[in-house]
């Protein structure tokens, strides 16, 4: 019997396979969708997208460009989702204390680092740390999602974020090309 993380591992390798073959305006549907799910249910790499065969038979930089501003609009609103359930759940006592009373503590551990950033740098401390390559953005975005209350800003930092990201992602990639 396949346990829950096997699961996901599945839905993501599945999701993952799609986006590296999604093609045409089915395949911007397809990198929204999976950038959606990244930001609040998959842990996987969002920069996967960057390998989505997209062709409008217009220049390679506008499919990125396109592929990029998709894929943060998609962030941003699976963020958005997330952020709306971090708001319920820190509405909900019985959930906190579980997760206080855990093996790891992930909710002390995840409110230092997300008061620390937010503290230092606010909503440009969140996209800073989601424009971080191949890094699961899912913790950042719960843990501020329990810490903040503004939706628009929250909005904007992801898709900044995203954005960020995958900019970052294509300067490495291009500049490994270059020297190799």
């Amino acid at each position: 019997m396949l346990g829950s993380g096997s699961v996901v591992a599945g839905v993501e390798a599945g999701l993952e396979a799609l986006v590296e073959s999604a093609t045409g305006w089915v395949g911007m549907v397809v990198v929204f969708v999976y950038s959606f799910l990244i930001a609040f249910a998959l842990p996987g790499p969002s920069e996967v997208v960057l390998a989505a065969p997209i062709d409008f038979g217009l220049p390679r930089w506008v499919h990125l460009g396109s592929i990029m501003l998709v894929s943060a609009t998609g962030k941003a609103a699976g963020s958005v989702f997330a952020f709306h359930i971090g708001q319920e759940v820190k509405q909900s006592g019985p959930v906190i204390r579980w997760l206080r009373r855990s093996r790891w503590n992930v909710v002390e551990w995840s409110e230092t680092r997300s008061v620390q950033l937010a503290q230092q740098y606010g909503y440009g401390g969140l996209a800073i740390a989601l424009s971080v390559p191949f890094f699961p953005d899912t913790l950042s975005i719960y843990a501020f999602a329990v810490l903040e209350r503004d939706y628009a800003r929250f909005a904007v930092a992801t898709f900044l974020g995203s954005l960020g990201r995958l900019t970052v992602t294509l300067a490495l990639v291009g500049g490994v090309a270059t020297v190799v």
